[in-house]
């Protein structure tokens, strides 16, 4: 009898594939008999009613949260409403210089009209309009036009400004003159929320609002007009040519800046405009009004206006604050004290001062005839002098 030899490793392939038909058939056997998935949440389509409903539901949300924004709004509606009547229209027509034409060697005078604003104002219980003065410079008094909210129209009867400030008071006469509410600007802060009116390209009593921006802007380089005195506070809210000598205003309906300039490379707005603190204004059209001008405080020192960090430092100051003196006029008050090049004027009559542009601010619009306490650092140590001011030359 013939033996059948069987190697291990065919045992082993037999007894593989034996277990693999086997695992093979569990699975066939296991899937013919697995019942389809059915999800236990049935899937629903919103009926039109439904989708109607929802959005309804959105629609009151929507009205529920716009009410608190619409409160604010009905604010500066009611505020806007309740200080138009003493906001003006002012016109100017002037008269410059012309060119001599092709066909005639005389020079035909130039008419120019321009539109701004103002706001009445009481000073010593009388109505005034203030506005800037470079809105009706050079203007016969004739030539300006002084209009209320109704197009009441108001007679000019005097008129007094100061180069300084670009600050002008109109003496008028008409009817329903109500006189505006003054704030108290220092008290106004960065972030506040203010609007502007004015007469922006001729169309009066427009209405812009923004906040205030910036504090104690000086030393703006505001083009042909060279204004001393500047304590601007910056706003974001539109201000375009015709908005000068327009009131800034809070939300209390309470005037806190006349509107006098805007940065721009368009010459429109563009979110940088500049107003005169309320309180500045009224100091300045008080004298004009009680004396015809502006009596201004006079020094008689030339600053550095390049002081900055750098020169603080090396003089020895740890911060950069006060205005470098670079030279002192002849015979002048700050020479009679014994102020000389190179001191650093730290205080002024008890205020810190903050820069140059701080310094004349606060010279000018001192008394006259008053004796004042000036601390200063010279040569490394503080020193405090006095100094009897005297009144400004003319500024023409």
């Amino acid at each position: 009898m013939g033996r059948v030899l069987h190697s291990a490793g065919m045992i082993q392939g037999v007894a593989a594939l034996c277990q693999l038909l086997t695992l093979s058939g569990s699975i066939a056997s296991a899937q013919s008999s697995q019942v389809p998935y059915k999800s236990s949440r049935p899937v629903v389509i919103p009926s039109e009613a439904a989708m109607l409903d929802d959005r309804e539901a959105q629609f009151a949300q929507l009205a529920e949260d716009a009410a608190l924004v619409e409160r604010q709004q009905g604010l500066l509606r009611r505020v806007v409403k309740l200080v138009s009547p003493s906001i003006v229209h002012i016109e100017a027509i002037k008269e410059t210089k012309g060119e001599a034409s092709l066909t005639s060697s005389r020079a035909e005078p130039k008419r120019i009209e321009e539109a701004g604003a103002g706001v009445l104002v009481d000073i010593r219980n009388a109505v005034y309009v203030i506005t800037n003065r470079h809105v009706i410079h050079s203007a016969a008094m004739s030539a300006i036009k002084v209009e209320t909210n109704d197009t009441s129209r108001l007679e000019v009867q005097n008129v007094w400004s100061d180069a300084a400030t670009d600050i002008a008071v109109l003496q008028v006469s008409g009817r329903r003159m109500l006189p505006a509410r003054l704030g108290d600007s220092t008290s106004v802060e960065m972030g506040d929320f203010v609007f502007a009116i004015g007469s922006p390209f001729g169309l009066s009593h427009s209405v812009t609002y923004g906040i205030i921006s910036a504090k104690g802007r000086r030393n703006l380089e505001l083009g042909a007009r060279a204004i001393d005195i500047q304590d601007f506070f910056q706003t974001d809210a539109a201000i375009n040519p015709g908005n000068s000598g327009g009131p800034l205003m809070n939300w209390r309906g309470e005037v806190i800046g006349i509107n006098t300039a805007i940065a721009s490379n368009s010459g429109g707005n563009e979110g940088i405009g500049f107003s005169i603190p309320v309180n500045l204004v009224m100091e300045v059209a008080t004298q004009l009004v009680a004396h015809g001008q502006l009596q201004r405080g006079y020094l008689g020192v030339v600053m550095d206006n390049q002081f900055d960090s750098s020169k603080a430092e090396r003089i020895g100051l740890v911060q950069t604050r006060g205005a470098l003196v670079k030279a002192v006029k002849p015979k002048s008050p700050a020479d009679i004290a014994g102020l000389r090049a190179g001191d650093i004027i730290l205080e002024f009559d008890g205020r810190s001062i903050e820069n140059d542009g701080h310094l004349v601010q606060t010279v000018g619009l001192t008394s006259i005839g008053k004796s004042i306490n000036v601390v200063i650092q010279r040569d490394g140590k503080k020193y405090q002098v006095q100094v009897l001011l005297t009144e400004h030359p003319p500024v023409y």
